[in-house]
């Protein structure tokens, strides 16, 4: 069966008893150095604004570095020249050594969430509003963007189709250079579909071209199609899809995963952990309206049983709080074990990795798969 992500429902009593609860407090430090997206994103722009609470709630002082890539914005943090990385999923594939993160540079991370931003725009599949596409299941002989190494749009468009009982042989793969170019082609005719949020330029300029925009709608009640979804990416989670381009008023059923994903190193303090999310949670009305997405923050949209494990500092927060069950620490649990499986995997495989580059990722992935199933664990990738 599908596993439904926990969400922890706040009701207002609930939330009014966290914020008037006798939870400790925290020294921040006197910097705090994060990676964040480029400046004028929504990422950039969120960090900026929270940021300034934190200096405003600690003094503490506080600098963004904005990263082109995913490798930009997560090699500081690998390298401890910064704190937090507020990361798209690449946050996860580090995690699992995987994808860009299979290489003798990397392998797995020790990743802790901090926080999760889920607002009203999702990531979907985009259409071209001229083409008869209800479901991810009529995608069947459309062409679909492959976007030249970006894996992780790549995956999403994989999951998508994946929901529809589609792969890749099912469609005509359209190989782009980029994601702009990537919506050229549903433009200019070449493609019909791309993975995208639904609030950037490129999916505004689609709804605004000739073509038109539209999105397929992914049922709750399709329950083999959520469980085709997460056996290809397991970060996916329904969603209901309220902003951005081509959008119904009413908003509909789709699929998505938190943008950004506030991170940290198992071994951030813990007092900077706590400190965080503590300012996060209590100071959530000072900074929710401040930037695009910041509303994403609140404590009602934290999936509390996802793929990545909390800090322990942001465990103990909500276990104060009384937000933590029995069931969430088994999760979180065992999504630490994953991460010791991972790092006793990779450890114990540099001994012997081959040189070519190729080949390490490939019996990189055989060893990490092997390590997994042996612990009792899927390994997914």
């Amino acid at each position: 069966m599908l596993s439904q992500p926990c969400r922890s429902l706040i009701t207002g009593a609930l939330f009014a008893g966290l914020m008037n609860s006798p939870l400790a407090s925290a020294d921040m430090p006197k910097t705090l150095n994060w990676t964040a997206y480029g400046t004028g994103t929504s990422g950039h722009t969120q960090i900026m604004a929270i940021g300034q609470i934190i200096q405003q709630r600690s003094g503490t002082q506080f600098r963004v570095i904005p990263g082109a890539n995913d490798i930009l914005r997560m090699s500081p943090l690998k390298s401890g020249r910064v704190d937090l990385c507020a990361c798209g999923i690449a946050s996860y594939y580090g995690s699992e050594g995987v994808m860009m993160f299979a290489n003798r540079d990397w392998g797995p991370q020790p990743i802790r969430v901090i926080s999760t931003s889920m607002a009203s725009f999702g990531l979907g599949m985009a259409v071209a509003g001229d083409m008869n596409v209800q479901t991810p299941t009529d995608l069947k002989g459309k062409r679909v963007a492959y976007i030249r190494g970006d894996d992780a749009l790549n995956k999403a468009a994989e999951a998508y189709l994946a929901f529809g009982g589609l792969t890749w042989d099912d469609v005509e793969q359209v190989v782009l250079p980029g994601y702009n170019s990537a919506f050229d082609g549903i433009i200019s005719g070449r493609a019909d579909a791309a993975v995208t949020t639904s609030v950037t330029p490129a999916a505004q300029r689609l709804a605004a071209s000739p073509r038109g925009i539209q999105w397929p709608e992914l049922s709750l009640d399709d329950t083999a199609g959520w469980h085709r979804m997460e056996a290809v990416a397991p970060y996916f989670q329904p969603h209901r899809v309220t902003t951005g381009a081509g959008i119904p008023e009413i908003g509909y059923s789709s699929a998505s995963y938190p943008y950004p994903i506030m991170v940290g190193n198992a071994d951030l303090e813990y007092d900077t952990a706590y400190g965080l999310i503590k300012t996060l949670i209590e100071d959530y009305d000072r900074y929710k309206d401040a930037a695009p997405g910041a509303a994403g923050y609140a404590v009602e949209n934290q999936n509390m049983a996802w793929v990545i494990p909390f800090h322990d500092a942001v465990v103990d927060y909500y276990r104060e709080a009384g937000l933590w069950t029995d069931a969430m620490q088994a999760h979180q649990q065992r999504l630490v074990k994953r991460q010791q499986v991972l790092a006793t995997a990779w450890n114990d495989y540099l001994s012997s990795a081959p040189e070519d580059n190729d080949a390490f990722r490939e019996k990189w992935m055989a060893a990490r798969s092997q390590a997994l199933r042996r612990a009792g664990m899927r390994p997914v990738f």
